[in-house]
């Protein structure tokens, strides 16, 4: 049997001291919208950003229409990226990893942070829960030294 880890702090604690804020977001009250990278795919914010100060951002990602292409190599400035699909598939590759990464329904992946990836392929019905850290990043091309954007970055 695994033993538990100390306790980070004194505890319990009340709700008004709480490191993290109640946030109850029951499906009809937050709405998808076009608020997104992806102009084939809708986004509902969770509301993780607000219950911790900016620390977690998290979406519900849905397809709206067929995957027309690539998303060319990109990183984002995040230190935590997590995927979990709720139907279908996506497809990626990552810059040093060898294989094509394939996340299928019930499938969940820890994308390697900072590490340049490229969205190759998705389901038409795909479905995720995507899940980041800080809320609030940015997405970057890659880019070479001289500022032209790579045909590949490959292992």
């Amino acid at each position: 049997m695994l033993q538990a880890p100390p306790p980070r702090y004194e505890g319990p604690l009340e709700l008004s001291s709480a490191h993290s804020q109640f946030k109850f977001l029951p499906f009809s009250e937050a709405d998808f919208t076009r608020d997104g990278p992806r102009a084939d795919a809708e986004y509902r914010d969770l509301g993780l950003e607000s219950a911790t100060n900016g620390r977690i951002g998290a979406k519900h990602i849905r397809a709206l229409k067929p995957f027309a292409q690539e998303t060319g190599w990109h990183w984002h400035d995040m230190t935590g990226h997590f995927v979990y699909v709720l139907r279908g598939s996506i497809s990626f590759s990552f810059q040093g990893i060898a294989d094509i990464v394939t996340v299928r329904a019930g499938g969940c992946l820890s994308q390697p942070a900072g590490v340049p990836h490229n969205v190759i392929a998705r389901s038409d019905d795909l479905e995720l829960i995507e899940i980041n850290l800080p809320a609030q990043f940015s997405t970057l091309d890659v880019t070479d030294h001289a500022g032209h954007e790579h045909e590949a970055v490959q292992p």
